[in-house]
Protein backbone atom coordinates (compact mmCIF):
# COMPACT_ATOMS: atom_id res chain seq x y z
CA UNK A 1 0.00 0.00 0.00
CA UNK A 2 0.89 3.64 -0.73
CA UNK A 3 1.71 4.86 2.76
CA UNK A 4 1.48 8.66 1.35
CA UNK A 5 -2.62 9.14 2.54
CA UNK A 6 -1.95 7.67 5.61
CA UNK A 7 1.34 9.59 6.85
CA UNK A 8 -0.34 12.50 5.53
CA UNK A 9 -3.61 12.15 7.86
CA UNK A 10 -1.49 11.05 10.68
CA UNK A 11 0.83 14.40 10.10
CA UNK A 12 -2.37 16.25 9.89
CA UNK A 13 -3.29 15.61 13.13
CA UNK A 14 -0.71 16.62 14.68
CA UNK A 15 -1.18 19.96 13.21
CA UNK A 16 -4.64 19.79 14.22
CA UNK A 17 -3.64 19.01 17.95
CA UNK A 18 -1.09 22.03 18.03
CA UNK A 19 -3.65 24.78 16.63
CA UNK A 20 -6.43 23.16 19.06
CA UNK A 21 -3.95 23.23 22.00
CA UNK A 22 -2.25 26.78 21.22
CA UNK A 23 -5.89 28.05 21.13
CA UNK A 24 -7.30 26.95 24.20
CA UNK A 25 -5.56 29.56 26.08
CA UNK A 26 -8.52 31.85 24.81
CA UNK A 27 -6.56 34.93 26.38
CA UNK A 28 -6.19 33.73 29.63
CA UNK A 29 -2.86 34.98 31.46
CA UNK A 30 -0.46 31.67 32.15
CA UNK A 31 1.47 33.35 34.70
CA UNK A 32 -0.50 31.58 38.05
CA UNK A 33 -0.14 27.81 39.06
CA UNK A 34 -3.92 27.61 38.88
CA UNK A 35 -4.59 28.35 35.13
CA UNK A 36 -1.12 27.02 33.84
CA UNK A 37 -1.87 24.07 36.69
CA UNK A 38 -5.67 23.27 36.82
CA UNK A 39 -6.88 25.42 33.99
CA UNK A 40 -9.26 27.68 36.46
CA UNK A 41 -11.22 24.82 37.76
CA UNK A 42 -13.37 25.44 34.79
CA UNK A 43 -14.56 22.67 32.97
CA UNK A 44 -17.69 20.86 32.43
CA UNK A 45 -19.27 17.19 32.88
CA UNK A 46 -18.49 16.81 29.02
CA UNK A 47 -14.62 17.66 29.19
CA UNK A 48 -14.22 15.84 31.89
CA UNK A 49 -15.29 12.45 30.92
CA UNK A 50 -13.69 12.56 27.33
CA UNK A 51 -10.26 14.12 29.41
CA UNK A 52 -10.53 10.82 32.01
CA UNK A 53 -11.72 8.77 29.11
CA UNK A 54 -8.94 9.89 26.29
CA UNK A 55 -6.20 10.44 29.46
CA UNK A 56 -6.51 6.86 30.73
CA UNK A 57 -7.50 5.37 26.71
CA UNK A 58 -3.79 5.25 26.14
CA UNK A 59 -1.06 4.28 23.42
CA UNK A 60 -1.45 0.59 25.01
CA UNK A 61 -4.96 0.50 24.11
CA UNK A 62 -4.34 1.20 20.75
CA UNK A 63 -1.07 -0.68 20.54
CA UNK A 64 -0.20 -2.77 23.88
CA UNK A 65 -3.68 -3.86 24.14
CA UNK A 66 -3.46 -5.53 21.14
CA UNK A 67 -0.08 -6.65 21.23
CA UNK A 68 -1.25 -8.67 24.77
CA UNK A 69 -4.47 -10.01 22.75
CA UNK A 70 -2.07 -11.14 20.07
CA UNK A 71 1.22 -12.62 21.89
CA UNK A 72 -1.54 -13.84 25.32
CA UNK A 73 -4.71 -13.53 25.21
CA UNK A 74 -7.22 -12.72 27.58
CA UNK A 75 -4.76 -11.48 30.09
CA UNK A 76 -4.71 -7.79 28.43
CA UNK A 77 -8.90 -7.50 30.01
CA UNK A 78 -6.50 -6.48 33.39
CA UNK A 79 -7.04 -2.98 31.72
CA UNK A 80 -10.55 -3.44 31.24
CA UNK A 81 -10.77 -3.96 35.08
CA UNK A 82 -8.59 -1.69 36.48
CA UNK A 83 -9.83 1.18 34.04
CA UNK A 84 -13.50 0.01 35.67
CA UNK A 85 -12.38 0.35 39.06
CA UNK A 86 -10.49 3.63 38.59
CA UNK A 87 -14.14 4.82 37.80
CA UNK A 88 -15.56 3.84 41.25
CA UNK A 89 -12.05 5.84 42.81
CA UNK A 90 -12.93 9.15 40.40
CA UNK A 91 -16.16 9.02 41.88
CA UNK A 92 -15.72 8.78 45.55
CA UNK A 93 -12.33 10.73 46.10
CA UNK A 94 -12.53 13.17 42.59
CA UNK A 95 -15.15 15.34 44.36
CA UNK A 96 -13.12 15.38 47.18
CA UNK A 97 -10.00 16.55 45.73
CA UNK A 98 -11.95 19.00 43.98
CA UNK A 99 -12.81 20.43 47.39
CA UNK A 100 -9.33 20.56 48.53
CA UNK A 101 -8.28 22.91 45.70
CA UNK A 102 -11.78 25.37 45.96
CA UNK A 103 -11.58 25.28 49.60
CA UNK A 104 -8.01 24.81 50.71
CA UNK A 105 -6.40 26.53 47.53
CA UNK A 106 -4.07 23.48 46.32
CA UNK A 107 -3.03 23.02 43.41
CA UNK A 108 -1.23 19.10 43.40
CA UNK A 109 -1.28 16.11 44.44
CA UNK A 110 2.28 16.86 46.79
CA UNK A 111 0.24 19.72 48.62
CA UNK A 112 -2.39 18.17 49.62
CA UNK A 113 -0.01 15.76 51.42
CA UNK A 114 2.11 17.85 52.77
CA UNK A 115 -0.73 20.00 54.26
CA UNK A 116 -2.16 16.71 55.83
CA UNK A 117 0.51 15.32 57.02
CA UNK A 118 2.62 18.66 58.03
CA UNK A 119 5.27 17.72 56.46
CA UNK A 120 7.32 19.92 53.13
CA UNK A 121 9.62 16.87 52.90
CA UNK A 122 6.79 14.45 52.81
CA UNK A 123 5.24 16.73 49.89
CA UNK A 124 8.60 16.54 48.16
CA UNK A 125 8.81 12.89 48.50
CA UNK A 126 5.48 12.53 47.00
CA UNK A 127 6.03 14.56 43.98
CA UNK A 128 9.24 12.38 43.17
CA UNK A 129 8.22 8.98 44.20
CA UNK A 130 4.38 9.83 42.05
CA UNK A 131 6.92 11.15 39.35
CA UNK A 132 8.75 7.87 38.46
CA UNK A 133 4.84 6.12 37.54
CA UNK A 134 4.12 9.11 35.40
CA UNK A 135 7.61 9.69 33.48
CA UNK A 136 7.10 5.50 32.64
CA UNK A 137 3.99 6.60 31.35
CA UNK A 138 5.25 9.41 29.38
CA UNK A 139 7.84 7.66 28.04
CA UNK A 140 5.67 4.68 27.38
CA UNK A 141 3.32 7.13 25.19
CA UNK A 142 6.36 8.86 23.37
CA UNK A 143 7.00 4.85 22.55
CA UNK A 144 3.87 4.11 21.25
CA UNK A 145 3.45 7.60 19.04
CA UNK A 146 6.93 7.01 17.80
CA UNK A 147 6.03 3.35 16.49
CA UNK A 148 2.80 5.28 14.58
CA UNK A 149 5.05 7.64 12.68
CA UNK A 150 7.80 4.78 11.77
CA UNK A 151 4.96 2.35 10.56
CA UNK A 152 2.81 5.01 9.17
CA UNK A 153 5.86 6.65 6.99
CA UNK A 154 7.21 2.78 6.42
CA UNK A 155 10.47 3.17 8.10
CA UNK A 156 11.03 6.32 6.38
CA UNK A 157 11.34 9.01 9.00
CA UNK A 158 13.98 8.05 11.26
CA UNK A 159 12.77 6.70 15.02
CA UNK A 160 14.38 9.53 17.06
CA UNK A 161 13.08 12.40 14.62
CA UNK A 162 9.51 10.55 15.35
CA UNK A 163 10.36 10.81 18.69
CA UNK A 164 11.47 14.69 18.82
CA UNK A 165 8.42 15.44 15.87
CA UNK A 166 5.78 13.99 18.46
CA UNK A 167 7.30 15.68 22.06
CA UNK A 168 8.01 19.09 20.06
CA UNK A 169 4.43 19.22 19.26
CA UNK A 170 3.60 18.61 22.88
CA UNK A 171 5.83 20.69 23.98
CA UNK A 172 4.62 23.55 21.86
CA UNK A 173 1.04 23.71 23.16
CA UNK A 174 1.45 22.86 26.72
CA UNK A 175 3.87 25.80 27.11
CA UNK A 176 1.64 28.20 25.87
CA UNK A 177 -1.89 26.80 27.24
CA UNK A 178 -0.87 24.14 30.15
CA UNK A 179 -3.89 22.32 31.49
CA UNK A 180 -6.86 23.98 28.87
CA UNK A 181 -4.81 22.48 26.12
CA UNK A 182 -4.95 19.15 27.51
CA UNK A 183 -8.70 19.70 28.44
CA UNK A 184 -9.37 20.81 24.94
CA UNK A 185 -7.01 18.19 22.72
CA UNK A 186 -7.87 15.39 24.85
CA UNK A 187 -11.99 16.28 24.35
CA UNK A 188 -11.03 16.26 20.62
CA UNK A 189 -8.63 12.92 20.74
CA UNK A 190 -11.07 11.22 23.22
CA UNK A 191 -13.52 11.28 20.52
CA UNK A 192 -11.10 10.52 17.43
CA UNK A 193 -10.59 7.27 19.36
CA UNK A 194 -14.04 6.15 19.72
CA UNK A 195 -14.77 6.40 16.16
CA UNK A 196 -11.43 5.17 15.06
CA UNK A 197 -11.64 2.10 17.48
CA UNK A 198 -14.87 0.80 16.11
CA UNK A 199 -14.80 1.68 12.64
CA UNK A 200 -11.85 -0.46 13.08
CA UNK A 201 -12.55 -3.32 14.87
CA UNK A 202 -16.05 -3.75 13.10
CA UNK A 203 -13.89 -3.67 9.40
CA UNK A 204 -11.64 -6.19 10.58
CA UNK A 205 -13.86 -8.76 11.89
CA UNK A 206 -16.53 -8.41 9.04
CA UNK A 207 -13.21 -9.12 6.69
CA UNK A 208 -12.03 -12.01 8.75
CA UNK A 209 -15.19 -13.65 9.38
CA UNK A 210 -18.17 -11.93 7.08
CA UNK A 211 -19.85 -10.83 10.48
CA UNK A 212 -20.29 -7.17 11.78
CA UNK A 213 -19.66 -8.81 15.25
CA UNK A 214 -16.88 -10.40 17.47
CA UNK A 215 -18.90 -13.74 18.53
CA UNK A 216 -17.26 -15.35 15.32
CA UNK A 217 -13.35 -14.12 16.26
CA UNK A 218 -13.71 -15.93 19.59
CA UNK A 219 -15.16 -19.00 18.11
CA UNK A 220 -12.29 -19.12 16.29
CA UNK A 221 -9.56 -18.41 18.74
CA UNK A 222 -11.81 -21.10 21.10
CA UNK A 223 -11.23 -23.83 18.34
CA UNK A 224 -7.01 -23.25 17.03
CA UNK A 225 -5.88 -21.46 20.27
CA UNK A 226 -8.22 -22.22 23.82
CA UNK A 227 -4.93 -21.26 25.81
CA UNK A 228 -5.55 -17.86 24.91
CA UNK A 229 -8.56 -17.35 26.30
CA UNK A 230 -7.27 -18.67 30.07
CA UNK A 231 -5.30 -17.45 32.30
CA UNK A 232 -1.90 -18.02 31.97
CA UNK A 233 -2.18 -16.79 28.27
CA UNK A 234 -1.04 -17.87 25.21
CA UNK A 235 3.01 -17.53 26.19
CA UNK A 236 1.95 -19.04 29.86
CA UNK A 237 3.40 -16.33 31.58
CA UNK A 238 0.96 -14.06 32.88
CA UNK A 239 -0.22 -16.20 35.88
CA UNK A 240 -3.35 -15.59 38.37
CA UNK A 241 -1.11 -14.13 40.80
CA UNK A 242 0.63 -11.39 38.72
CA UNK A 243 -2.87 -10.72 36.70
CA UNK A 244 -4.45 -10.35 39.92
CA UNK A 245 -1.83 -8.32 41.96
CA UNK A 246 -0.84 -6.25 38.59
CA UNK A 247 -5.00 -5.17 38.96
CA UNK A 248 -4.94 -3.79 42.72
CA UNK A 249 -1.13 -2.50 42.01
CA UNK A 250 -2.77 -0.23 39.05
CA UNK A 251 -6.27 0.54 40.82
CA UNK A 252 -4.17 2.15 44.15
CA UNK A 253 -1.86 4.26 42.22
CA UNK A 254 -3.28 7.50 42.56
CA UNK A 255 -1.70 8.98 39.20
CA UNK A 256 -0.72 13.05 39.51
CA UNK A 257 -2.49 13.74 36.18
CA UNK A 258 -5.53 12.42 37.19
CA UNK A 259 -5.19 14.43 40.70
CA UNK A 260 -5.08 17.34 38.33
CA UNK A 261 -8.01 16.37 36.08
CA UNK A 262 -10.03 16.28 39.30
CA UNK A 263 -8.73 19.84 40.65
CA UNK A 264 -9.65 21.07 36.87
CA UNK A 265 -13.04 20.81 37.47
CA UNK A 266 -15.63 23.57 37.53
CA UNK A 267 -17.64 21.88 40.49
CA UNK A 268 -17.71 18.62 42.49
CA UNK A 269 -21.05 17.48 40.71
CA UNK A 270 -19.20 17.56 37.53
CA UNK A 271 -16.45 14.99 38.44
CA UNK A 272 -19.63 13.05 39.94
CA UNK A 273 -21.39 12.69 36.53
CA UNK A 274 -18.70 12.09 34.56
CA UNK A 275 -16.84 9.36 36.85
CA UNK A 276 -20.53 7.92 36.53
CA UNK A 277 -20.34 7.90 32.57
CA UNK A 278 -16.87 7.45 32.04
CA UNK A 279 -17.48 3.14 31.69
CA UNK A 280 -18.78 3.55 28.81
CA UNK A 281 -15.73 5.52 27.37
CA UNK A 282 -13.91 1.92 28.16
CA UNK A 283 -15.80 0.30 25.58
CA UNK A 284 -12.80 1.71 22.74
CA UNK A 285 -10.60 -1.34 24.28
CA UNK A 286 -13.46 -4.04 22.98
CA UNK A 287 -12.49 -3.43 19.28
CA UNK A 288 -8.74 -2.98 19.84
CA UNK A 289 -8.75 -6.17 21.80
CA UNK A 290 -10.77 -8.13 19.29
CA UNK A 291 -8.11 -6.81 15.88
CA UNK A 292 -5.30 -8.22 18.48
CA UNK A 293 -7.10 -11.90 18.42
CA UNK A 294 -7.68 -11.63 14.77
CA UNK A 295 -3.95 -11.21 14.31
CA UNK A 296 -3.17 -14.23 15.50
CA UNK A 297 -4.39 -15.58 12.24
CA UNK A 298 -3.43 -13.04 9.44
CA UNK A 299 -0.21 -12.23 11.06
CA UNK A 300 1.39 -15.34 12.77
CA UNK A 301 4.71 -14.36 12.23
CA UNK A 302 4.67 -10.54 13.56
CA UNK A 303 7.91 -9.94 14.34
CA UNK A 304 7.10 -6.98 16.88
CA UNK A 305 3.64 -7.18 18.49
CA UNK A 306 2.75 -3.96 19.86
CA UNK A 307 1.81 -2.86 15.73
CA UNK A 308 -0.43 -5.62 15.36
CA UNK A 309 -2.98 -3.08 14.97
CA UNK A 310 -1.37 -1.04 12.21
CA UNK A 311 -0.05 -4.10 10.09
CA UNK A 312 -3.37 -5.10 10.20
CA UNK A 313 -4.63 -2.01 8.78
CA UNK A 314 -1.69 -1.53 6.59
CA UNK A 315 -2.31 -5.01 4.75
CA UNK A 316 -6.43 -5.59 4.60
CA UNK A 317 -7.74 -1.81 4.75
CA UNK A 318 -8.54 1.08 2.63
CA UNK A 319 -5.54 4.28 2.67
CA UNK A 320 -8.44 6.35 4.68
CA UNK A 321 -8.88 3.73 7.64
CA UNK A 322 -5.26 3.60 7.63
CA UNK A 323 -4.95 6.96 7.91
CA UNK A 324 -7.38 7.22 10.53
CA UNK A 325 -6.28 4.46 12.69
CA UNK A 326 -2.78 6.16 12.64
CA UNK A 327 -4.20 9.56 14.04
CA UNK A 328 -6.67 7.66 16.46
CA UNK A 329 -3.40 5.58 17.76
CA UNK A 330 -1.93 8.89 17.56
CA UNK A 331 -4.42 10.57 19.23
CA UNK A 332 -3.95 8.38 22.37
CA UNK A 333 -0.19 7.98 22.77
CA UNK A 334 -0.26 11.84 22.96
CA UNK A 335 -3.65 12.19 25.21
CA UNK A 336 -1.83 10.59 27.76
CA UNK A 337 1.57 11.58 27.46
CA UNK A 338 0.93 15.21 27.78
CA UNK A 339 -0.38 15.37 31.59
CA UNK A 340 1.71 13.13 32.57
CA UNK A 341 4.44 15.29 31.50
CA UNK A 342 2.74 18.33 32.58
CA UNK A 343 2.00 16.97 36.12
CA UNK A 344 5.47 16.33 36.64
CA UNK A 345 6.63 19.66 35.27
CA UNK A 346 4.12 21.28 37.77
CA UNK A 347 5.01 19.03 40.90
CA UNK A 348 8.80 19.15 40.90
CA UNK A 349 8.12 23.08 40.49
CA UNK A 350 5.50 23.53 43.29
CA UNK A 351 6.31 20.95 45.66
CA UNK A 352 10.03 20.09 44.90
CA UNK A 353 12.13 23.71 43.92
CA UNK A 354 9.67 26.48 45.47
CA UNK A 355 10.27 25.38 49.42
CA UNK A 356 13.89 24.81 48.25
CA UNK A 357 14.06 28.58 47.24
CA UNK A 358 11.50 30.20 48.68
CA UNK A 359 10.08 30.89 45.11
CA UNK A 360 6.89 33.52 44.94
CA UNK A 361 3.90 31.68 42.76
CA UNK A 362 4.04 33.44 39.93
CA UNK A 363 7.92 32.78 39.31
CA UNK A 364 7.30 29.24 40.28
CA UNK A 365 4.48 29.44 38.23
CA UNK A 366 6.82 30.58 35.01
CA UNK A 367 9.82 27.66 35.88
CA UNK A 368 6.95 25.08 35.73
CA UNK A 369 6.33 25.81 32.33
CA UNK A 370 9.98 26.15 31.50
CA UNK A 371 10.36 22.95 33.12
CA UNK A 372 8.72 20.90 30.63
CA UNK A 373 11.57 21.01 27.79
CA UNK A 374 14.30 19.76 30.64
CA UNK A 375 11.88 17.15 30.94
CA UNK A 376 11.26 16.49 27.51
CA UNK A 377 15.03 16.69 26.66
CA UNK A 378 17.04 15.01 29.20
CA UNK A 379 14.36 12.39 30.61
CA UNK A 380 11.23 11.18 28.18
CA UNK A 381 12.93 11.81 24.60
CA UNK A 382 16.75 9.60 25.40
CA UNK A 383 14.40 7.12 27.41
CA UNK A 384 12.59 6.60 24.29
CA UNK A 385 14.63 6.78 21.88
CA UNK A 386 16.09 3.48 23.53
CA UNK A 387 12.92 1.74 23.08
CA UNK A 388 13.09 -0.12 26.65
CA UNK A 389 10.61 -3.41 26.47
CA UNK A 390 7.09 -4.35 26.06
CA UNK A 391 5.22 -1.22 26.43
CA UNK A 392 2.49 -2.34 28.84
CA UNK A 393 5.51 -3.85 31.06
CA UNK A 394 7.07 -0.32 31.44
CA UNK A 395 3.71 1.04 32.51
CA UNK A 396 3.25 -1.85 35.54
CA UNK A 397 6.60 -1.10 37.04
CA UNK A 398 5.67 2.37 37.07
CA UNK A 399 2.70 1.87 38.15
CA UNK A 400 4.60 -0.65 41.16
CA UNK A 401 6.50 2.44 42.64
CA UNK A 402 3.93 4.84 42.45
CA UNK A 403 1.15 2.16 44.23
CA UNK A 404 3.58 2.62 47.32
CA UNK A 405 2.07 6.03 47.94
CA UNK A 406 -1.05 4.53 48.93
CA UNK A 407 -0.39 5.10 52.44
CA UNK A 408 -0.50 8.85 52.32
CA UNK A 409 -4.27 8.93 50.58
CA UNK A 410 -5.58 6.18 53.42
CA UNK A 411 -4.16 9.17 55.85
CA UNK A 412 -6.87 11.58 53.64
CA UNK A 413 -9.04 10.39 52.65
CA UNK A 414 -10.19 7.31 55.40
CA UNK A 415 -7.82 7.43 58.21
CA UNK A 416 -7.09 10.38 60.73
CA UNK A 417 -5.19 8.79 62.94
CA UNK A 418 -2.80 8.43 59.94
CA UNK A 419 0.92 9.92 60.87
CA UNK A 420 3.93 11.68 58.79
CA UNK A 421 6.32 9.18 60.52
CA UNK A 422 3.72 6.44 59.49
CA UNK A 423 3.12 7.39 55.76
CA UNK A 424 7.29 7.52 55.56
CA UNK A 425 8.52 4.21 57.38
CA UNK A 426 6.02 3.14 55.37
CA UNK A 427 7.16 4.18 52.08
CA UNK A 428 10.96 4.15 52.54
CA UNK A 429 10.03 0.17 53.13
CA UNK A 430 7.65 -0.03 50.64
CA UNK A 431 9.83 1.80 47.69
CA UNK A 432 12.65 -0.54 48.55
CA UNK A 433 11.14 -3.48 48.22
CA UNK A 434 9.47 -3.18 45.06
CA UNK A 435 13.23 -2.10 43.81
CA UNK A 436 14.88 -5.48 44.92
CA UNK A 437 11.70 -7.64 43.45
CA UNK A 438 11.61 -5.01 40.02
CA UNK A 439 15.90 -5.30 39.62
CA UNK A 440 16.90 -7.97 41.61
CA UNK A 441 14.57 -10.88 41.71
CA UNK A 442 11.70 -9.94 39.41
CA UNK A 443 8.47 -10.26 41.08
CA UNK A 444 8.68 -13.86 43.43
CA UNK A 445 5.98 -16.57 43.17
CA UNK A 446 4.56 -14.50 40.18
CA UNK A 447 3.44 -11.54 42.93
CA UNK A 448 3.73 -8.10 41.05
CA UNK A 449 6.88 -5.70 42.53
CA UNK A 450 4.35 -3.27 43.90
CA UNK A 451 2.36 -5.39 45.53
CA UNK A 452 4.83 -6.87 47.19
CA UNK A 453 5.46 -3.44 48.36
CA UNK A 454 2.60 -2.85 49.78
CA UNK A 455 2.28 -6.17 51.50
CA UNK A 456 5.15 -4.82 53.76
CA UNK A 457 4.21 -0.46 53.03
CA UNK A 458 1.03 -0.99 54.74
CA UNK A 459 1.47 -2.68 57.50
CA UNK A 460 4.38 -0.66 58.36
CA UNK A 461 2.43 2.38 57.66
CA UNK A 462 -0.45 1.55 60.34
CA UNK A 463 1.44 0.39 63.16
CA UNK A 464 3.86 3.30 63.41
CA UNK A 465 1.05 5.69 62.95
CA UNK A 466 -0.59 3.94 65.80
CA UNK A 467 2.46 4.42 68.12
CA UNK A 468 2.92 8.34 66.82
CA UNK A 469 1.34 11.59 67.10
CA UNK A 470 -1.25 12.93 64.44
CA UNK A 471 -1.91 15.88 63.06
CA UNK A 472 -2.73 19.16 64.61
CA UNK A 473 -6.63 18.82 65.35
CA UNK A 474 -6.27 22.88 63.62
CA UNK A 475 -5.20 20.46 60.54
CA UNK A 476 -7.60 17.74 60.92
CA UNK A 477 -10.28 20.22 61.33
CA UNK A 478 -9.44 21.64 57.63
CA UNK A 479 -9.31 18.27 55.94
CA UNK A 480 -12.27 16.34 57.97
CA UNK A 481 -15.13 18.41 57.38
CA UNK A 482 -14.02 18.12 52.88
CA UNK A 483 -13.47 14.10 53.31
CA UNK A 484 -16.06 12.99 55.70
CA UNK A 485 -18.79 15.90 56.35
CA UNK A 486 -20.53 15.47 59.73
CA UNK A 487 -17.47 13.48 61.48
CA UNK A 488 -16.15 16.96 63.58
CA UNK A 489 -18.57 18.07 66.14
CA UNK A 490 -19.93 22.08 66.02
CA UNK A 491 -17.78 24.61 65.78
CA UNK A 492 -14.44 22.48 64.81
CA UNK A 493 -14.34 24.55 61.91
CA UNK A 494 -13.65 27.76 63.38
CA UNK A 495 -11.80 30.09 61.11
CA UNK A 496 -12.89 29.36 58.24
CA UNK A 497 -15.55 31.87 58.05
CA UNK A 498 -19.08 31.36 56.59
CA UNK A 499 -17.41 29.87 53.51
CA UNK A 500 -19.89 26.89 52.30
CA UNK A 501 -18.60 23.16 52.45
CA UNK A 502 -17.87 22.66 48.51
CA UNK A 503 -19.48 18.77 48.87
CA UNK A 504 -22.89 20.53 49.98
CA UNK A 505 -24.52 19.86 46.51
CA UNK A 506 -23.33 16.23 47.09
CA UNK A 507 -24.00 15.30 50.56
CA UNK A 508 -26.87 17.22 51.09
Amino acid sequence: MNSVLPLSMTLAYVAIAVVLGVRARAGQRMDSLEQWGVAGRSMGPLVMYLLMGAGSISAYTFMGAPGWAWSKGVPVFYVVIYLSYLALIAWYCGPRVWAFGARLGHVTQAQAVAERFESPLLGALTALVMSIGALAYAILQTIGAAYILDVMSAGRLPFDLDVWLVLGAIASYLFISGQRAIGVTNAFQGGLMLVVAWAIGLWATHDLTGQWWFGGVFERVQASHPDFLTLPGGLGDMSFAFWTSSIIVSMFSFQQPVWLQWMSADSARSIRRSATWLPTYYLVILPMVVVGFIGIFTLPNLARPDTVALQLAFQQMPPVLVGLLGAGTLAAAMSSCEPYIHGTALTWTRDVIRPLLGLSEQRTAQLARYLIFPIMLLIVGPLAMREPGNLIMILLVGLGFAAQMLPAFIGIFLWPRATRSGVLCGLAAGFLVTTLFTVVWPNPLGIHAGAWGLMIDLPLFVAVSLLTRPASRATLARFLPIVAPGRLPAGREAGHGARANPLAELDG
